[in-house]
């Protein structure tokens, strides 16, 4: 089977968007009660945790977004670059918001030094995806 390069983040994109929704949903209504029956945070700390879970929700469906974008570029065989972003928002996104989520869920401290890893990531991904629109091929409309 000969499966096209670009479906890859088109894919990804939607994977990506259909779970910050339900993770999403999931920090706003059972991460929040899980939160509440757990005696050893405090109020701040448990409004730390959703605010730290929301960002990872947020973020996520950012690059969900991204990754829909970089599909329809690689669709239009934009080069290594678009390639290049599709791969570093991928991984970002699962470094990134997949540590937030972790951090949030275990209260391991060292993954939020591994966050910033998927954050240069994300950067980078966005940076490629620049590259690639100004490598574009010209529309013929």
């Amino acid at each position: 089977m000969n499966f096209p390069r670009y479906k890859l983040w088109l894919i990804a994109g939607a994977i990506f968007g259909c779970l910050a929704v339900a993770l999403g949903a999931f920090g706003a209504h059972g991460l929040e009660l899980r939160l509440k029956e757990s005696t050893s945070l405090s109020a701040a700390e448990r409004e730390h945790a959703l605010a730290v879970w929301d960002t990872a929700a947020q973020y996520q469906m950012y690059h969900a977004l991204g990754l829909l974008a970089v599909g329809l570029l690689a669709a239009r065989r934009c080069g290594l670059a678009i390639h290049l972003a599709g791969a570093a928002m991928t991984l970002g996104t699962l470094i990134f918001s997949g540590c937030l989520y972790a951090l949030v869920l275990t209260g391991e401290k060292w993954l939020g030094a591994v966050v910033p890893i998927g954050g240069s990531l994300l950067i980078v991904g966005w940076a490629c995806l620049t590259v690639a629109v100004l490598k574009a091929p010209q529309s013929t409309e």
